[in-house]
């Protein structure tokens, strides 16, 4: 049994006095409370509704940016042609980098020049004709209301 599935079944039991946390609710990733915002997130034109799609969240620090270790938050779902997810964060600023896992191996596949195997994308959907983009081009703000973004998908191949 599920931790949410326990909460939701003594929150049932005990006729309510305890709820599960709206978090597992809205089934975003993070905690809401009082000083959260949430950040919904569309990534269209994914090519196929095969693997996964991983959106990650990153901090407003250029050295974190893309880095090994340096995202904020991550969530990998089914893959759907539009395919949605949500995260509950601080007021702040952020950037999110998306990628179509297609073979579920969990890893953004290269071809053997480097160049992107996979479909992906930015916040603010910036051009990147050669290589990737500066933090500074797919940086935005959340406030104290839902961020709404649209990420659309790019694939080389």
């Amino acid at each position: 049994m599920t931790m949410k599935v326990r909460l939701a079944t003594i929150a049932l039991a005990l006729g309510g006095a305890i709820a599960a946390p709206a978090a597992a609710a809205e089934g975003c990733e993070g905690v809401q409370n009082a000083n959260s915002a949430k950040l919904s997130i569309q990534v269209a034109g994914v090519r196929s509704a095969k693997g996964e799609v991983a959106v990650t969240v990153y901090p407003d620090d250029k050295r974190r940016f893309l880095a090994k270790g340096g995202k904020l938050a991550r969530v990998r779902t089914k893959a759907l042609l539009v395919t949605h997810t949500c995260f509950w964060v601080a007021p702040g600023s952020y950037a999110v980098a998306v990628y179509h896992d297609a073979n579920g191996d969990r890893d953004f596949n290269r071809t053997l020049v480097g160049l992107p195997a996979e479909g992906f994308g930015f916040s603010n959907n910036p051009e990147t004709k050669v290589g990737l983009p500066p933090l500074s081009a797919a940086r935005f703000n959340v406030g104290s209301a839902e961020r709404v973004l649209s990420i659309q998908l790019r694939y080389l191949r």
